[in-house]
């Protein structure tokens, strides 16, 4: 894993332009590349990274450059490839040799032999950037799910593009900018965010499965993957089958590294059942225990309560499969003061506000991994591929015209100034974008109405919610030179799920029966058909006097710049008045009252730290 970061200019010479400005966006990114970096000039493209060293240490290094015949090919390249030996095999019967035994060799080869069409063949999470000499041109693609982040801005005839924003922003003719489009990203989209929006002025992010092709005529940018919907056809065992190939298949190719490896475990289905897919594998290749991680907060064994979303405590389950697997366990136990204080280093992992707790303590509990291992496997986005959240069965929410997990907006805005509220209209923009969104939804005529509204669910969740995880399961464990894998991103998988009828996915009434009835025998019962219980959470009350301390604080500072956009009157009266019963599930399923506070906390900071201009 790594931060990769470049620029053009077709109408200068960029080897006479100070070496200063590329290695400082370079090393604004390194933190996602501690263990080395690297440059690259040419006449109008420059490259910088940062190297997190996972697969061939001394093979890897980037830039890379491969010179065929009378041309060079340069990469620079953030993420990593589950089938490089796969396509290392194709090349070589092609007449290619090798010097290394790295995913990034093999990447750039695959460009030489079948340019774009090289995006099929790959099965892997990244971000990469390919220049052409002869032709002068610049190939960029994202992949297919989006699980590694890229980012790109176009001005003064600069190209500018790098993993993180923060990167763009370091260079001398960019400035953090905000316009009324930013703003409704922020304050009504936010924590989430549309496809293709950096939400400053300028900036955008290359979908996943996208690429573009940057040169003097300027850039041109097409989708390379899509959902296909069609029928069918298998019947219910040769489902269930197929459903635990695909993700026994994801997950032993994602254990491959030079460096520890090890799961993130919460005792909950989808982690469980990689940790169980590897501790096997381990236990098979290395006679080994594969090492596992938990987290859980100071207090919570006192103050934890039963709510909607969180029907019981991790902490037994994690017990019992780390037990039946014979992990090498280990658990993080996060203070309450170093959650809030994170709150802000989390703003600038993700350079933009976020899920509040649910990201500083990723932040955190990354940190704590790290001194242990450099890569994990994480259970990631199951729900949103198999059906696991509650709007997918609960009857209110699969009958609502948003977003699902973008709720009570009518009385999240009676927290917005009028004047915010003129500028970016909230019902107005939440409803076009999701409007946008469900124009997109690749139809099947085949679809009874229940699997025609299930397939419009499912395309929302996979598209505009599982960004959402995915960018802070990078930023967070990216800041710390953590790196996270998702198996259940495997296109394969995602691909194969998303035309399975809602009846099957559904089975015994189940959130995600399909997945749950594949790992029978995987798994001890009671944790196979467990209730879902999402991320961890603070339920110590600390955490709330510290957030609405800290938010009268910000409403009494004259220069906090968040003032001009909230009502401030009713905010006090949300800062004075919350306690744990107060009720506004506003976003998700972890963020309530008080990350509503905690939000607004983060927003503040933004603004004054990155000196945003609205």
């Amino acid at each position: 894993m790594c931060g990769i970061v470049g620029y053009t200019n077709f109408t200068e010479n960029l080897i006479n332009e100070e070496n200063i400005i590329i290695k400082e966006m370079t090393e604004s990114l390194t933190h996602r590349g501690p263990d080395a970096a690297g440059y690259w000039f040419s006449d109008h493209l420059v490259f910088g990274q940062r190297r997190l060293i996972v697969v061939d240490p001394l093979g890897g290094k980037q830039p890379m450059t491969r010179k065929i015949g009378d041309n060079v090919y340069t990469i620079v390249y953030n993420g990593e490839l589950y089938n490089t030996e796969d396509i290392r095999h194709q090349l070589i019967s092609k007449g290619y040799s090798f010097e290394g035994w790295s995913d990034t060799e093999v990447l750039l080869t695959a460009y030489i032999e079948w340019g774009e069409k090289c995006l099929q063949k790959l099965n892997g999470i990244f971000a990469f950037a390919i220049w052409d000499a002869n032709r002068q041109s610049l190939f960029l693609a994202r992949d297919r799910i989006g699980v590694k982040p890229l980012f790109y801005c176009q001005q003064h005839n600069y190209f500018i593009f790098a993993s993180e924003i923060k990167a763009i922003l370091a260079h001398p003719l960019i400035s953090a900018k905000l316009d009324s489009q930013g703003l409704a990203e922020i304050f009504v989209i936010g924590p989430a965010r549309t496809p293709g929006q950096g939400a400053f002025s300028g900036i955008n992010e290359l979908k996943p499965s996208f690429c573009m092709y940057v040169d003097h005529k300027g850039t041109n940018i097409h989708q390379y993957w899509y959902l296909n919907s069609h029928a069918h056809e298998d019947d219910f065992d040769t489902t269930v089958d197929k459903v635990k190939k695909l993700v026994f298949d994801a997950v032993k190719r994602q254990l491959i590294s030079d460096v520890p490896l090890g799961v993130l475990l919460s005792g909950g289905l989808d982690s469980s059942t990689i940790a169980a897919i590897a501790a096997e594998e381990y236990q098979q290749k290395y006679a080994g225990q594969i090492m596992t991680f938990s987290v859980d907060y100071v207090g919570n064994d006192q103050h934890f309560k039963v709510n909607e979303f969180q029907p019981n405590s991790d902490v037994p389950w994690v017990k019992i499969v780390s037990e039946y697997l014979n992990s090498q366990h280990s658990n993080c136990f996060i203070e309450t003061n170093d959650l809030v204080d994170a709150l802000f280093n989390a703003v600038l992992a993700r350079d933009l506000p976020g899920m509040t707790d649910v990201d500083s303590s990723l932040l955190l509990f990354s940190r704590w991994i790290k001194k242990q291992a450099t890569v994990c496997l994480s259970g990631e986005c199951a729900d949103e591929v198999f059906g696991g959240y509650p709007w997918f069965y609960t009857q209110n929410d699969t009958n609502t015209i948003t977003f699902p997990w973008s709720r009570k907006l009518n009385e999240r805005v009676k927290l917005f100034s009028p004047e915010l509220l003129s500028m970016i209209n909230p019902q107005e923009y939440l409803a076009n974008r999701y409007q946008e969104a469900i124009d997109e939804v690749p139809r099947f005529s085949g679809d009874n109405p229940v699997n025609a509204h299930m397939r419009e669910l499912f395309y929302l969740n996979l598209t505009r919610w599982m960004p959402t995880l995915l960018d802070r399961k990078d930023r967070m464990s990216m800041a710390t030179g953590l790196e996270i894998r998702v198996p259940f991103c495997d296109h394969n998988l995602v691909e194969y799920v998303w035309n399975v009828p809602w009846e099957m996915k559904y089975f015994r009434n189940r959130e995600k029966g399909l997945l749950r009835q594949a790992l029978t025998g995987v798994l001890p019962e009671d944790v196979l058909w467990r209730k879902k219980s999402p991320y961890p959470k603070t339920h110590n009350p600390k955490f709330i006097d510290l957030i609405c301390g800290l938010t009268i604080s910000m409403l009494n500072d004259q220069t906090s710049p968040i003032l001009p956009f909230i009502n401030k009157n009713a905010v006090l009266h949300l800062a004075t008045s919350i306690n744990s019963e107060t009720n506004i599930p506003w976003f998700g399923q972890l963020m309530n009252a008080p990350q509503l506070l905690a939000y607004l906390l983060q927003i503040d900071y933004w603004l004054k730290k990155y000196s945003i201009i609205i």
